[in-house]
């Protein structure tokens, strides 16, 4: 596993990332970056750790609803129900999670959020 070296919020990290997932990972740390750049902009928070979680939140929110607006069936023809599959987990969602999962843990490492 590399290593990738990020900023969010103007700290960096050194996140451990599997062969060939650094575009996502890049990705993942954009948005958290976004995330509490807005939080902190807005000026009612100033705690790094305080803006940490409720980036998290937010963040969690939004995949909690992209996951269940995925989980509910579309409105099918008569001849298409007949053949309904089980809906997986988008592969989107999933790695989404894996990365905020993998995020957790390397902010978490040190027994401190930031």
């Amino acid at each position: 596993m590399k290593q990738i070296e990020v900023q969010i919020m103007g700290q960096s990290y050194l996140l451990g990332c599997p062969e060939g997932g650094e575009p996502q990972l890049r990705e993942a740390v954009e948005r958290v970056d976004a995330a509490m750049c807005k939080i902190r902009d807005a000026g009612k928070v100033k705690a790094r750790d305080r803006i940490a979680v409720l980036a998290s939140l937010n963040l969690a929110f939004d995949l909690v609803q992209r996951e269940a607006t995925a989980a509910e069936p579309a409105p099918q023809p008569e001849a298409a129900k007949a053949v309904e599959a089980t809906p997986d987990a988008s592969a989107e969602d999933e790695h989404a999670a894996q990365l905020i999962q993998r995020l957790d843990q390397a902010l978490t490492g040190d027994g401190h959020l930031l």
